[in-house]
C-alpha cells in the first residue's frame, strides 16, 4: 500500500485580502471619526499602505483592517504590519501579507512532528511547504490535530491530503 501524505503550507488567498481592503477603505470613507483625518488604506505595490494625519488614526486603520481580516478567515500571523512612521505631516503603516514556510520555520515544524507525532511519520521539505507522509492515515490525522494545537508565530494550512 502507497504512503499517505498531505501538505503544509502557508498560503493567504489574495482575493480575500484584496476584498478585506475594500471593505476598510470603504469603511474609512463612512465612519465618522476618520473624517477629515486624512486616513486612507490601498496597496503600494506588493505592501498594503496605510496613512493618516495622527498615530492614533493610523493605528485604528490598522485595527480596522485586521478586524475585516478576520471576518474573511484570514489569520492574522499571516499580517507583518510595521511601526507608525512620520512622513512629512502625515503617519504611515506598511504592512506586508507573508506567506509560504521559510526553511527555518519548516525545519520547527518538521522537529515537531518528529519529537511529539506518531512513528512512522516523515516530514520533508520542500521549498516553501512540508510534505508529510505516513503509511497510515490515522497518524496523519494525528500530526494534523497537533499542529493545530501548537502555537507557531505563522500561519498554517493542511493542503492535498491523501
Amino acid at each position: 500500500m502507497a504512503d499517505s501524505s498531505f501538505d503544509v503550507v502557508s498560503k493567504v488567498d489574495r482575493q480575500e485580502v484584496d476584498n478585506a481592503l475594500n471593505q476598510a477603505s470603504r469603511e474609512l470613507t463612512q465612519r465618522f471619526d476618520f473624517k477629515n483625518t486624512g486616513a486612507e488604506i490601498k496597496w503600494s505595490g506588493e505592501k498594503i499602505e496605510m496613512k493618516a494625519e495622527s498615530e492614533e488614526r493610523v493605528k485604528a486603520i490598522l485595527d480596522v483592517f485586521k478586524e475585516k481580516l478576520i471576518k474573511r478567515q484570514i489569520s492574522l500571523k499571516a499580517l507583518d504590519a510595521g511601526e507608525p512612521q512620520l512622513s512629512g505631516k502625515e503617519y504611515k503603516i506598511f504592512a506586508t501579507i507573508q506567506e509560504g514556510i521559510s526553511q527555518d520555520n519548516a525545519k520547527k515544524v518538521s522537529k515537531v512532528i518528529r519529537d511529539l507525532g506518531p512513528k512512522g511519520v516523515q516530514a520533508q521539505i520542500q521549498g516553501d511547504q512540508l510534505r508529510v507522509s505516513s503509511k497510515k492515515r490515522d497518524d496523519l490525522q494525528t500530526v494534523i490535530a497537533l499542529l493545530k494545537e501548537q502555537d507557531f508565530d505563522f500561519a498554517l494550512q493542511f493542503v492535498n491530503y491523501r
